[in-house]
């Protein structure tokens, strides 16, 4: 038994959901070690930071996963600050989704969970809206944290005092295995070498790369560009939630607009006019004096989508191979609750009824179900 206690489990991915289990896993004892191709690449360091599962309007089982990670995510975060002796940016500053109709508003999928706002409250809430919007929607649940600059790197330290072992620059091309169990991966060690790791528990958080290294999952990429503004500090202290554009208040007064929805970009890296083009004119639509701040920063990210743009959970068709992957826009709201409920099932802990008819739901092959 303390052999196999001392084997490293592998994670497959250096992102927010691989740092996000590798430090569950950690704190419960497992030897962990990180495969990562290029950090800087990951979901997690280009998102906004939304935690908005009613803003986004989840519905059914994804709204549900979503619901339970946002109650958690504030225990999460304590633990993971103190930990690391970072401060994460979690902000309950309440997102807003404005309207042109009263229909609309009712209509979107979690409205019984907002306030609604007519056109006065919604200038107070959003001083300089633009004139189109007549109400919407306050959802004071909803919030963010600054995953770019301080939740990765925070989760980063938190690993490295917790003993788990970082290789950077490690391509994973394929992963080994026989009769249905997985035996390890096959890598391109930053040196260009090829290796074969053996391993007898991985879990795989590769993003839109993970049907790359496992062909029998369905991920594809959907790319996104976003941008960033230095706006006056608390010149918005709400996120507002548009169609198609958001914008996201950090403290210090930058502002994330995002983003692109590509799904035929495939892995086309770098920003277009018309990416761009789209993100100035959603702020546009939104508050008009946005664009003549200062911009800072342009980026773009690629999210991991399946068929129904919810996750990948729980065990594969291997024995030993765990899945995490498949968040799409939701990665950092849900890596919280995806890093528990991963931890809990590989470490044989008895998941609430709650959390095993979540998992359940979201297992790899739902799809070929009827």
């Amino acid at each position: 038994m303390a052999s196999r206690a001392k084997e490293p489990l592998l994670i497959i991915g250096g992102g927010l959901i691989g740092l996000a289990v590798a430090y569950e896993l950690a704190k419960r004892g497992r030897c962990v070690e990180i495969l990562s191709r290029r950090r800087s690449e990951a979901a997690g360091f280009v998102a906004a930071g939304m935690l908005a599962p009613h803003a986004e309007g989840l519905t059914g089982n994804l709204l549900k996963l979503g619901q339970l990670s946002l109650d958690r995510i504030p225990q999460w975060v304590i633990n993971i600050e103190q930990d690391s002796g970072i401060n994460c940016g979690l902000k309950h500053c309440g997102i807003v989704v404005p309207f042109c109709t009263p229909e609309a508003r009712d209509a979107h999928p979690t409205a019984t969970f907002g306030n609604n706002l007519n056109r006065q409250e919604l200038e107070i809430e959003v001083p300089g809206i633009a004139p189109q919007w007549q109400t919407g929607l306050l959802f004071n649940q909803d919030g963010q944290i600054d995953n770019r600059r301080r939740l990765m790197r925070a989760l980063e330290k938190a690993c490295v005092g917790l003993g788990v072992h970082f290789q950077e620059g490690v391509e994973v091309l394929d992963v080994l295995q026989n009769e249905k169990e997985f035996k390890g991966v096959k890598v391109r060690n930053a040196e260009g070498k090829l290796q074969l790791l053996p391993a007898k528990e991985a879990v795989l958080c590769s993003g839109a790369w993970s049907k790359q290294i496992f062909k029998a999952i369905p991920i594809v990429p959907v790319k996104g560009q976003m941008l960033s503004l230095q706006g006056p500090k608390n010149a918005l202290k709400r996120i507002l939630f548009g169609p198609g554009t958001y914008l996201v208040p950090r403290e210090d007064g930058l502002i994330v607009i995002g983003a692109t929805s590509e799904k035929k970009a495939g892995f086309q890296e770098g920003l277009t006019p018309s990416g761009q083009l789209q993100l100035h004119q959603g702020i546009t639509a939104l508050l008009p004096a946005a664009n003549q701040w200062p911009q800072m920063e342009r980026w773009w990210g690629f999210r991991p989508c399946s068929p129904d743009e919810g996750p990948l959970l729980g065990s594969s068709v291997l024995k030993g191979l765990w899945l995490a992957t498949g968040h799409h826009r939701n990665g950092v709201l849900l890596a919280g609750i995806t890093a528990e409920l991963l931890a809990k099932s590989i470490c044989k802990i008895k998941l609430s009824r709650k959390e095993n008819e979540l998992i359940t739901q979201f297992r790899w092959n739902r799809f070929e179900q009827k």
